[in-house]
């Protein structure tokens, strides 16, 4: 069993057995909303959980271990699972919709004539997508949404380095047809 040493700032330090989730989310919800800023208040329960997650692979992997980890050590916890959600977001450009603002419908264009440039475009490889196989449509479709070769790997079920010969196959695939369609993206 492992045990957390908690240093509380209302009194002694603890020792909290890791089979008391509840104590053991509590101080790392406080640890997560020491470090977690402003912009990402809305993703701190799944910041704690993803700490919690954390912690209990640890337990998991010192059975039959006494261990302490200190307050400190949470908190780096709490740390190293923010970096990871920023690098996330960044990585695929998400931006929290604020309430009552709508979602936006595409990108404006200046001109008419680049936008139905971009919608011959979107046509061209709608059509290209469907003439793919299934297995490349799907690995290639997830990775345009803007899924990563593992995340889309994950979904799948399917071996990592199947789904990326898959993907860059698809896209050179997929770059032949729009050629041959007297397009390019």
């Amino acid at each position: 069993m492992l045990s957390v040493q908690m240093e509380l700032a209302d009194g002694p330090p603890e020792v909290i057995a890791s089979t008391d989730y509840a104590r053991l989310r509590a101080q790392l919800s406080r640890a997560v909303a020491r470090v977690c800023p402003r912009m990402l208040s809305d993703r701190r329960e799944d910041l704690v959980q993803d700490c919690v997650l954390r912690v209990m692979d640890i337990t998991r992997k010192a059975e039959g271990e006494e261990r302490r980890l200190s307050a400190s050590y949470l908190y780096k916890v709490a740390y190293s699972a923010l970096i990871d959600e920023i690098r996330r977001i960044r990585r695929r450009r998400e931006e929290p919709l604020e309430e009552g603002a709508e979602a936006p419908a595409g990108a404006a264009h200046a001109d008419p004539e680049t936008a139905a440039a971009s919608r011959e475009i979107g046509r061209g490889v709608l059509d290209c997508l469907a003439g793919l196989n299934r297995d490349r449509r799907l690995g290639v479709t997830l990775y345009l949404q803007g899924h990563s070769v593992a995340e889309a790997a994950r979904i799948l079920d399917w071996p990592a380095k199947r789904v990326e010969n898959l993907v860059y196959r698809a896209l050179a695939d997929l770059r032949d047809c729009l050629a041959a369609k007297g397009l390019k993206p």
